[in-house]
């Protein structure tokens, strides 16, 4: 019988402190690590049981909060659990976000030595200025000492995050960001816009006048220079904000972009699996109480419709590597198609799309608007 493929994703909600623009679950507290720990076994027993005998894992991604943080015994238990209850692909990718500042050498070998074999190291920016208004907690030649010494502890697959489109920030500036990163050993690169989300402490910052954030248009020429910058580089673009050398795309982005099943564990962590989609609660606390009771985190749930499903596929696709034709028509049929030709053929005209006989493809330019055009779809 054929596995079928799934992704895990490991939620570490430990941080050292809240960074202005991070809208992710953290606490600066820390002494419930050990109840957080045996509840996320607990939630592993409870979905393994359920799943492993019919998947086989092809990612596991701890992301936070600050996976970094814990000590590697802390997330090589959790590994360990995984390896027990599920079935893993023999080239799986396991990657720890990693905070520049919270790892030496010796403690990098350590994380290798307890299998994770990918790094995503969130350094936003090598310019101090840029560093000390996100509130990061390390500066310039702590993220280039970061990296290099993950080279050195046997890491040859490592992502590196930056963040454009700062206030006041110059191209000058984001070109400096991203020449910087291209002299260090990376395989990856995630570039974001700087996005305002609700709840955050930049978010009330604009609102009281203290920072003003620049335009759109300027935003979108960032865009297009980074996507011009990385190409000639040789990343290829294969989502909006994801670039990589060839060989080295994200696994486990792909198979949320993909739609392949995924499980997530721990606070806040969303789960989708045979079209059902659930989510945990973002308390520790009641993350914790609601694994005592019943050995899942779940705070709610939805069956996704055919609808539903087919609306997620094309914003999926269109994010990234494209809209697959043959797997569009095997899967929902030739309707979609059959509505939006008009314009599709009007978005390829414009060069914000590139069709093939079997491809649908955003171009550079139409990566800048990607949500726009989206929202002309029926």
């Amino acid at each position: 019988m054929t596995l079928k493929e799934i992704a895990l994703y490991i939620h570490i909600p430990f941080c050292d402190h809240k960074c202005i623009y991070c809208d992710f679950y953290s606490i600066t507290n820390y002494t419930n690590e050990s109840n957080y720990l045996t509840a996320i076994l607990k939630e592993i027993n409870y979905y393994g049981n359920l799943y492993s005998k019919e998947r086989k894992v092809i990612s596991v991604f701890f992301g936070g909060g600050t996976p970094s943080f814990m000590t590697p015994d802390y997330i090589g238990v959790i590994l360990n659990e995984i390896r027990k209850k599920f079935s893993f692909n023999d080239n799986i990718e396991i990657t720890l976000e990693t905070n520049p500042g919270t790892v030496d050498k010796e403690k990098l070998k350590q994380f290798r030595d307890v299998g994770i074999n990918r790094l995503s190291v969130g350094i936003q920016s090598f310019i101090e200025e840029e560093l000390k208004f996100l509130t990061r907690i390390h500066d310039a030649e702590t993220a280039r000492r970061t990296i290099k010494e993950a080279q050195i502890a046997g890491f040859k697959n490592i992502n590196l995050d930056l963040i454009f489109n700062l206030p006041k920030q110059s191209k000058e500036n984001w070109l400096y960001n991203l020449e910087e990163a291209m002299k260090l050993p990376i395989t990856h690169i995630s570039a974001y816009s700087l996005i305002l989300e609700k709840g955050t402490i930049l978010n009330k910052m604009v609102l009281d006048g203290k920072v003003e954030l620049q335009d759109e248009d300027y935003d979108a020429e960032l865009y297009e220079i980074t996507i011009k910058f990385l190409e000639e580089k040789g990343y290829k673009q294969y989502e909006v904000s994801n670039f990589a050398l060839p060989g080295f795309q994200c696994v486990h982005n792909n198979a949320y972009w993909r739609s392949k099943d995924y499980i997530g564990f721990g606070t806040s962590a969303h789960s989708y699996v045979d079209n059902n989609r659930w989510w945990n609660y973002s308390s520790l606390n009641l993350y914790i109480d609601a694994i005592n009771k019943k050995g899942i985190g779940s705070a709610g749930s939805e069956l996704i419709s055919r609808e539903q499903q087919l609306e997620e596929f094309i914003m999926l696709s269109l994010r990234s590597s494209g809209i697959n034709l043959t797997e569009l028509e095997n899967r929902f049929g030739g309707e979609w198609i059959k509505k939006n030709n008009i314009l599709i053929n009007q978005l390829v005209n414009k060069n914000y799309l590139t069709k093939s006989t079997d491809l649908i493809k955003l171009t550079p330019t139409g990566y800048a608007i990607c949500d726009e055009i989206l929202k002309n779809f029926d």
